[in-house]
């Protein structure tokens, strides 16, 4: 390859990935306004300014195209998380952090959160997203995964690797509930009691950690404990 092809090839590279950041700064803009469902390749191309065949080459259909637009959310998700994670070296007070720095991100991206993890919307291949899927690095729902593997590994908690994913996911139910349900029942709402927001953080968190250390112990030897109906091994 000549250097004048090089040279070429490389300007064509960064004009298309200046396009693609100005397209999807523009699905971001558009899903404040309407949401996810109101989102089409035709509406897209004509915000941004580009043909539809343009739009269509860059991001092949409409579900990558959300896809791609979530993906600086999840890395700056993670990124805070593993931040909050590292203040401390107990286990337990780990994932207490992490879930404390999950709903603060939340509620103050309120339009990115909602993308994410409130909005109907098509689904593309893992492999469509910039982040990689099971890198803790990059992936919240990993990362939050990683911190019960540790979890385990101290002797805090027992259980095979679906186990640990059901541990994960309650851990991430509850979090999810009280941002989602901040976000959408905001100070104007009337039907609820309004609480002190950073204890009401900490006793979620603390309910959480204590509920799932009752129901997966480590069971010592010789001692038997039995397990409710629905998490059996």
């Amino acid at each position: 390859m000549t250097k004048a092809s090089a040279n070429l090839q490389e300007r064509k590279r960064r004009e298309s990935e200046t396009r693609k950041k100005h397209i999807i700064s523009v699905v971001k803009a558009l899903v404040k306004k309407g949401g996810a469902r109101e989102i089409t390749i035709r509406k897209v191309a004509e915000e941004a300014g580009f043909s539809t065949t343009i739009v269509y080459a860059l991001f092949h259909d409409k579900a990558t195209l959300i896809t791609q637009a979530m993906d600086e959310t999840l890395l700056e998700l993670v990124k805070v998380m593993k931040k909050a994670a590292a203040l401390t070296e107990d286990p337990i007070e780990k994932i207490k952090h992490t879930g404390k720095a999950y709903i603060k991100y939340g509620l103050s991206n309120p339009d990115e959160y909602a993308l994410v993890f409130m909005e109907r919307r098509p689904h593309a291949p893992v492999e469509a997203a910039e982040v990689e899927h099971g890198n803790v690095q990059q992936d919240p729902y990993a990362f939050a995964h990683s911190l019960f593997i540790h979890l385990k590994e101290q002797g805090l908690v027992d259980g095979d690797e679906m186990r640990l994913h059901m541990m994960t996911q309650i851990f991430w139910q509850g979090i999810h509930g009280l941002t989602s349900i901040n976000l959408v029942m905001d100070e104007g709402d009337e039907w609820t009691p309004k609480l002190n927001h950073q204890m009401h953080v900490d006793a979620l968190l603390d309910v959480l950690m204590a509920g799932l250390l009752q129901t997966f112990p480590v069971v010592q030897p010789g001692k038997h404990i039995k397990p409710t109906r629905s998490i059996k091994k």
